[in-house]
């Protein structure tokens, strides 16, 4: 029997760029997990996560303990699962997927919502209830002096998530970006500061955008995926902030249907979340291709990809592991106090390191990135460099070259603030030798992806 992707001209290009076979060759993890998704081989870690079930026929109804210790639980039956299906020892059932028992994916979905109501999505921990907006309450006549006494964390949002932008992303890595584009999500705020951000216009104002429900954000994913992006990217800002959103985006991928995607609801709801579409000329193919987007033609199937900061709580990492399927962390700073100078962010590099690993002793699929900053080869470039040679010498490592000054940093800019001047200006062509140099004589992987646009469109 040919498999639809078979016939799929979109995928037939992805999989033969000559990128695949230079990660092989060049050693390390060339993400065969993320790719076989991408192509329909394999499904999604969101349906495995589906056809696990949950001992709790109510999770509304069980204390959030309980809860985690059947996440724990959970957990190992999803590993065996998923090592049976990548060996091909075992498969997913449509009328599994399906069917509504509770699932693992359920139960994700409910410690995220009670996450929401004492927020530990990131390192900060700051302990707010997110669960209500200020619309809500004055909905319920709350009075005004309560209003005011309402307190936010340090991403400064409510439960309500905003995205600024979403379409097929050109200037990703090239196993993201692939012939068709990385169906990626911009979501607006973050829980950095850093003084120098490129998404300065959404991670700096919670207010860009529009305001999606997770129906709203499940639409943008289906969308992108059937239009033939290679994958679904979270991206911001910082997407940890608006993981309750996320997951329970995720868990209703599949309850569109392709017989009644262009009825008069549908219809409206993509008017509305196509406002912020970045590339409009990719809506005549909607829905022309199920190939572009099905496992065994019957369940809803596209990779998911972490596109963060990594500064998130374990709690999130362990509620991300059934449910991302390759990881895009970032690792700016070294382990002294730039992070706190740059950035305001404290604890740095001890989180973000530590999710790291994590990922690594995992086994998942991930690329990290590195941007070389002007005056700082001594304090953050080489330190990481240092710390990834020593734990995980093994891993796809971009490191990039395409720092500006932007947002604080820009001297043009009205924002401008003298203590930044150091960062003021691009790396001279000397930082970035130096920085490429030290990364080659670590012998580390980082050149398949951090040379690939010198050779690839």
């Amino acid at each position: 029997m040919i498999s639809p992707f078979q016939n799929n001209n979109n995928f037939r290009k992805f999989e033969s760029l000559y990128i695949w076979k230079l990660l092989t060759e060049n050693r390390g993890n060339s993400l065969p997990w993320y790719l076989a998704v991408s192509l329909n081989h394999m499904p999604a870690k969101y349906l495995i996560c589906r056809s696990i079930p949950c001992k709790f026929p109510n999770l509304t109804n069980v204390n959030e303990q309980d809860l985690w210790e059947e996440l724990t639980n959970l957990t190992e039956d999803f590993l065996e699962k998923w090592k049976l299906i990548k060996s091909g020892n075992t498969d997913l059932k449509p009328e599994i997927i399906h069917q509504r028992k509770t699932s693992l994916l359920d139960l994700n979905v409910e410690l995220v919502k009670r996450m929401l109501t004492h927020c530990n999505f990131c390192r900060w921990n700051c302990r707010i209830d997110r669960s209500l907006d200020q619309k809500e309450n004055l909905e319920k006549k709350i009075s005004n002096s309560r209003l005011k006494k309402k307190k936010v964390g340090t991403c400064q949002l409510e439960s309500t998530s905003r995205v600024g932008s979403y379409f097929h992303h050109r200037g990703e890595e090239i196993i993201f970006r692939g012939t068709n584009g990385s169906g990626t999500i911009f979501f607006t705020s973050c829980n950095m500061r850093c003084s120098f951000c490129q998404n300065g216009d959404i991670s700096t104002d919670k207010e860009n955008g529009i305001p999606i429900t997770p129906y709203n954000l499940a639409l943008m994913v289906w969308q992108l995926r059937m239009e033939g992006c290679h994958n679904i990217n979270w991206v911001g800002g910082d997407p940890t902030i608006h993981l309750h959103t996320i997951t329970q985006a995720i868990n209703i991928l599949d309850s569109f249907e392709i017989t009644w995607i262009n009825s008069t609801n549908i219809k409206k709801n993509i008017n509305y979340i196509e406002s912020i579409k970045s590339d409009k000329y990719f809506n005549d193919s909607f829905s022309q291709n199920t190939a572009n987007a099905f496992y065994k033609n019957s369940m809803f199937n596209s990779p998911q990809i972490w596109n963060s900061n990594f500064f998130m709580s374990t709690e999130t990492t362990n509620i991300l592991r059934t449910i991302m399927d390759a990881w895009l962390p970032d690792l700016k700073f070294g382990p002294g106090k730039c992070a706190l100078e740059l950035s305001r962010t404290p604890w740095y590099w001890e989180t973000v390191t530590t999710n790291l690993k994590h990922i690594h002793e995992w086994g998942e699929d991930f690329i990290v990135r590195h941007l070389i900053m002007p005056n700082h080869l001594e304090c953050c470039t080489k330190p990481i460099l240092d710390w990834i040679a020593k734990n995980m010498p093994d891993i796809q490592l971009n490191i990039m070259d395409q720092y500006h000054p932007d947002n604080l940093c820009d001297p043009l800019s009205p924002h401008f603030k003298e203590s930044y001047k150091e960062i003021s200006r691009s790396p001279t062509e000397n930082e970035l030798k130096t920085a490429y140099r030290y990364a080659n004589d670590l012998n580390l992987n980082f050149k398949p992806l951090s040379y690939e646009k010198m050779c690839f469109p």
